[in-house]
């Protein structure tokens, strides 16, 4: 098997740095929080802040970079991510906590669409899947190894804001030492919502349905395993099991969605995990590996749907669309997560813990719907491009899918140009 290009090497060293921070970061804000005594409310506005700095990075950052450069742009970012951080330390309340979260989700979405944009500038078309698996696989081992950080240390004290402000500021080294010469513009986000519409209906409402349901998770999942008298060490767990399984699970996911109806595989899973939803509502089991179990099933359909989804929306769009297609589904899944942890956090504040998988299980019910409907309505595609495993939405950018090997025989230079318009 040839090697991947030297270059790409440092470039995954910075990515893996900064993905390790934001797994501490995200997971140590509702632990702490929670600890605090902050309503479920207020912790859900915290996946709602960051929902919406993210959303405004992937927006904000091809302008900033095309006016300052990559690594100008990078070394601001981590500055504003390390400056978050610290600053929640300094200031334990929850109405400081949300817009400082909000910088978070802006500089961290800033930084990896400049450190793809770098990865996509150093891989050619022989190497480019091989980078884009691999650049997968190392950000979901390094968030759950800053996840499953927390159980070395006391969550109530400076230990892991500060380890998670030291790694954000190492992730500025690999790439700020090694970059030679900037890459291309970056790609540039554009919401075409009748063209999205016309492709694929199902996958405008799956995609937002979908991100209500992974973010009111991926928020408020910490703060329902702190408040069923779960320990740290478990907590963790219960939040890195979720991701592992959703990586694994999209392997036989994408086998089957490739050779079947990929509507009927997305009611399948989904249907999994309305299954879940309802179980942990009614049941609420209190035994450790029950739960732990849960969150593995959970995790493998939930964090299944998103590359599904962006694999059916690609089978209908024209050709040379992918970018276009993908980038619009990150900003309408961006829209969701800014809805579902503030739903979640509301509904938990009546309901108790089980609130969360009320909230969720209310979007995957409405997802299987109008799945159904739309089964009945038109046929499954003849010709299909192919599924491509890919981390959770609300850690990709359109750099990502620029990454991606279906962008290959895109348009990617116009989308550039679009950006700098």
């Amino acid at each position: 098997m040839p090697t991947l290009p030297r270059a790409v090497y440092p470039l995954l060293a910075g990515s893996a740095l900064l993905m390790f921070a934001g797994g501490v970061n995200g997971l140590i804000l509702p632990v702490r929080g929670s600890e605090e005594g902050f309503s479920s409310f207020a912790l859900g506005l915290l996946g709602t802040g960051w929902a919406g700095g993210y959303i405004l990075g992937c927006l904000v950052m091809p302008r900033t970079v095309g006016r300052v450069g990559h690594i100008r742009a990078f070394s601001a970012m981590t500055s504003l991510a390390v400056v978050s951080v610290l600053a929640s330390l300094l200031i334990i309340d929850p109405w400081a906590w949300v817009p400082l979260r909000g910088v978070a989700g802006f500089a961290f979405a800033g930084a990896a669409m400049i450190v793809e944009s770098w990865l996509n500038e150093r891989s050619d078309a022989g190497s480019r899947g091989r980078v884009f698996g691999l650049y997968t696989m190392i950000n979901l081992a390094a968030t759950t190894l800053g996840q499953m950080a927390l159980t070395f240390g006391d969550t109530s004290t400076y230990l892991f804001f500060v380890l998670a402000a030291i790694f954000y500021s190492l992730a500025l080294l690999p790439s700020g030492l090694y970059a030679s010469h900037a890459p291309n513009p970056l790609v540039g986000a554009k919401l075409d919502l009748p063209t999205l519409w016309r492709n694929s209906p199902i996958a405008v409402a799956a995609v937002v349905l979908i991100g209500v349901s992974n973010s009111a998770f991926g928020t408020l999942g910490a703060v329902y395993a702190d408040r069923i008298d779960l320990d740290i060490g478990t907590i963790a767990l219960f939040m890195s099991i979720s991701i592992l399984a959703g990586a694994g699970a999209q392997v036989p996911i994408g086998y089957f969605s490739d050779r079947m109806d990929r509507r009927i595989v997305l009611v399948a899973i989904t249907a999994t995990a309305l299954v879940v939803d309802i179980f942990l509502v009614l049941v609420q089991p209190a035994s450790v590996p029950v739960v732990l179990a849960a969150s593995a099933v959970f995790g493998a359909c939930i964090f299944s749907m998103y590359p599904v989804v962006v694999a059916h929306a690609n089978d209908h769009a024209p050709d040379n669309y992918f970018l276009r297609t993908s980038g619009g589904l990150l900003l309408l899944f961006g829209i969701g997560s800014v809805a579902g942890p503030l739903l979640a956090g509301v509904i938990m504040s009546f309901a108790g813990p089980a609130g969360l998988f009320v909230t969720t299980a209310l979007a995957h019910a409405a997802l299987i719907v109008y799945a159904l409907l739309r089964i009945r309505t038109r046929a499954a595609p003849t010709e299909k491009t192919e599924f491509v495993a890919a981390q959770p939405g609300r850690m990709s950018t359109l750099e990502t899918a620029s990454l991606d090997p279906r962008a290959e025989e895109d348009e990617i230079e116009l989308e550039r140009l679009d950006a700098g318009e």
